[in-house]
């Protein structure tokens, strides 16, 4: 028997959720696959670049990442607030995927490390500004029933990209024997390609156009912005709080770099380590954000804690290969267990005319803790060694449980 798509007298639609959700959230999911493949093949082969044929020392490399990645997140609020001010979210998505993709021709051509550095500078900005609206989007669009599995969607498709650009590395190294200048220009085709998708697969959701752009002010200002934030409700401000608990309790996937580093991994496998940690996160998020309405958000996002103390505990306790495989696993399947809840309880919790600034001051908070979480576990490693540093990210995930248990907004299911 053929089941029916639709029940015209209840005016139910009986499709499964992934052919409900808008066609604009599948296409941003491609361009999100495409840049990100672009972006971590570049990663991927970055520090080594950096390191072994600029002549940077690997301290210096550090502290480029770490001020690129905050000024990403700070710019993020920005971007957000502009977004929801003018009523408009396509011009500075694009804006942030065509400064991105601006900056990859220059990886290969820099005869310098001040070119590479500009660069890498420029596409951190390009990503602080596409976050917020490309996220606000994909609310716009998205009926509120599907929100979860949208957001699980687009981040499982963006997870594609992060595996399949180490290993596009991993065979252009291969091939062209190391000549990283030479895999760096591969890193161009993906980055137009997803300009190409959002310029032309994408239109402007006439769900930001919340009010006459000539009722706005033309210019919008810092006061404007802290009204903004202080406008958004106290649950969104009581899911900050805990999104901060998340981001202290998920340790940096460069951690699980370092102990696969420690345990004698050949420096030409250590790109699976991430590879197969994005697999399982690609292959859960959908899943998970679809069936988050029958399953009740609150109990995968628990799961999600659950499973990254359950990850932690193997990292820092079993030690060689199975400790290491184990951890990784179960890191990937903890990312794709919370992600997509996260965005979509911004998305629920934020009025839809400050959802793109409320997604931007979402992701400040993000990064920000992930900043501190990451140079207290990297204390942690140097002062008492790996082990301590783990478990300090699974004691993290505890709190961060009991925080969830008690919030009262997870305690009912997501809008059906």
């Amino acid at each position: 028997m053929v089941r029916p798509v639709a029940d015209s007298r209840l005016g139910l639609d009986m499709r499964p959720a992934w052919r409900r959700i808008p066609r604009a959230v599948w296409v941003l999911g491609g361009v999100s696959l495409f840049m990100d493949m672009s972006s971590e093949l570049v990663h991927a082969i970055l520090p080594v670049y950096l390191t072994g044929v600029l002549g940077l020392s690997v301290l210096a490399v550090g502290l480029i990442e770490g001020i690129a990645e905050a000024t990403a997140s700070m710019l993020k609020v920005v971007s957000g607030f502009v977004s929801d001010r003018v009523a408009r979210r396509k011009p500075l998505a694009l804006l942030g995927y065509g400064l991105a993709a601006l900056t990859k021709p220059v990886f290969p051509l820099a005869e310098s490390a001040i070119g590479v550095v500009t660069a890498r500078f420029v596409d951190r900005i390009g990503k602080g500004i596409r976050g917020a609206p490309r996220d606000a989007i994909v609310a716009d669009v998205t009926p509120v029933a599907l929100r979860d599995a949208a957001y699980g969607l687009r981040q499982g498709l963006d997870t594609v990209g992060a595996f399949l650009g180490p290993l596009l590395a991993m065979v252009f190294l291969w091939l062209w024997a190391g000549d990283m200048r030479a895999v760096l220009w591969v890193a161009v085709v993906p980055a137009m390609i997803a300009v190409a998708l959002l310029a032309f697969g994408v239109d402007e959701p006439a769900a930001t156009v919340i009010e006459p752009a000539s009722a706005r002010p033309s210019r919008p200002d810092w006061t404007s912005l802290w009204a903004g934030v202080r406008e958004l409700p106290a649950s969104f401000r009581h899911l900050l709080v805990l999104a901060a608990l998340f981001a202290l309790a998920r340790l940096s996937e460069a951690f699980l770099v370092l102990r696969a580093q420690q345990d004698g991994l050949a420096l030409v496998w250590i790109p699976l380590v991430l590879i197969v940690m994005s697999v399982i996160y690609s292959l859960v998020s959908y899943p998970a954000g679809a069936y988050a309405p029958r399953l009740g958000r609150r109990t995968l996002l628990a799961a999600s804690l659950l499973v990254l103390a359950a990850a932690q505990a193997p990292l820092a306790w079993l030690p060689g290969s199975a400790g290491l495989w184990l951890g990784v696993v179960l890191y990937g399947l903890h990312m794709g267990l919370s992600q997509g809840g996260l965005s979509a309880a911004v998305a629920e919790q934020a009025p839809p005319e400050l959802r793109a600034t409320a997604f931007g001051l979402f992701h400040f908070v993000t990064g920000l803790f992930q900043l501190v979480g990451a140079a207290l576990a990297g204390w942690l490693w140097t002062r008492y060694g790996s082990a301590v540093a783990f478990s300090f990210g699974a004691l993290w995930s505890l709190l961060a449980l009991a925080a969830l248990m008690m919030d009262p907004q997870f305690r009912r299911p997501p809008p059906t």
